[in-house]
């Protein structure tokens, strides 16, 4: 793959000509006085936030019972050290809520990074210990990968406790993002073998890995070593985001090699603006049997994650996604991330 930087954004006086006619084109019947949101139903979200500070983990799980969606994987929940058992509290209060209620609960699951932060290695015991005890998914690092650091910066209080804690870096020099973040590769670039262990353990354990924020010669190490042992669940994450910024062609060679391409609301947000026409014909690219759809939102400054899947899945359906596409990328794909066996029926619909 090529080392390029490509942007996606488009300014607005281009992207309205394509723009105009999906806004104007796209009808759904959406009522503000509602309190479950249209357009959801059946999805997966497969890469929800509710730590401290987000959204609240039973409240969206919640709203998305509400709205008739299948299932949440929660990248991060308050109670980070023991995801588990925050998300199994989660889902015995959910039950017992929607029993009331006369809803059907949606399936939640419990992601996890594989790093407890930038003081410390990453050690395959805490992701064998996270796999065992139920998650489904693991997260190369986000936050605290050097390639983050590079590009922009870091809050100094997370490697220096004397620090202010609402100061936040500039870009940091690649030594320096090498000194306070974590880098999957050796000086000969290849994988760690910790990395390799853990790619190995979800392998073994039918679960997916989420490629974080690499650089391109991480990427590029863990796509083949994720082809060399056969794994099948290597998900990459919000490709057009800076951290991860792949060309239409490097998407296409990804899906290629077995990869899922999971395209976000993060990415749409005003906070990147990526051009949906440009994720639209991503998607025509790679194909919709190899993307998935999901919402990266729990930040106050997003809608919540039901809502965010919405837009996402509107915006998408609007540039010309057919309704079969949508809900390959939103259910039959991210159940197989997941490990949730569709019914018969449920299959037969994109046949």
């Amino acid at each position: 793959m090529a080392y390029t930087k490509p942007n996606y954004s488009t300014p607005s006086a281009i992207r309205s000509v394509t723009s105009y006619p999906a806004r104007r084109g796209f009808k759904q019947a959406v009522d503000p006085s509602l309190d479950h949101v249209v357009g959801v139903e059946d999805a997966i979200d497969i890469h929800c936030h509710a730590h401290e500070g987000q959204q609240d983990a039973l409240g969206v799980a919640k709203l998305a019972s509400k709205s008739g969606m299948k299932g949440i994987l929660y990248k991060t929940i308050v109670g980070r050290k023991d995801p588990a058992a925050a998300v199994d509290a989660v889902r015995r209060a959910l039950e017992s809520w929607c029993e009331e209620k006369g809803v059907t609960p949606v399936h939640v699951w419990p992601g996890s990074s594989v790093t407890q932060g930038f003081l410390s290695k990453i050690e395959p015991a805490w992701s064998a210990k996270m796999l065992k005890a139920g998650g489904v998914g693991l997260w190369m690092p986000n936050n605290t990968s050097a390639n983050t650091l590079s590009i922009v910066g870091g809050k100094p209080s997370a490697w220096d406790k004397t620090a202010d804690p609402n100061a936040h870096t500039e870009p940091l020099s690649w030594s320096d993002s090498l000194k306070y973040g974590h880098y999957l590769l050796d000086d000969k670039s290849r994988l760690l073998p910790a990395i390799e262990e853990i790619f190995r353990m979800a392998h073994d354990h039918n679960a997916a890995i989420f490629f974080g924020h690499p650089t391109k010669q991480e990427f590029r190490a863990m796509a083949e070593f994720s082809h060399k042992i056969g794994f099948k669940k290597g998900v990459v994450d919000h490709p057009f985001s800076p951290f991860v910024n792949l060309t239409i062609e490097e998407m296409k060679e990804a899906a290629a090699a077995g990869l899922w391409l999971n395209f976000t609301y993060d990415e749409l947000s005003p906070l990147l603006g990526i051009d949906p026409a440009n994720m639209y014909k991503a998607i025509r690219t790679i194909g919709p049997a190899h993307g998935t759809l999901s919402s990266d939102a729990g930040e106050p400054l997003f809608p919540n994650s039901v809502e965010s899947l919405r837009l996402l899945r509107g915006h998408m359906a609007a540039f010309g996604c057919t309704p079969d596409e949508i809900y390959t990328m939103c259910t039959v794909n991210p159940s197989f991330i997941v490990g949730l066996n569709l019914t018969t029926t449920q299959q037969a619909n994109t046949a």
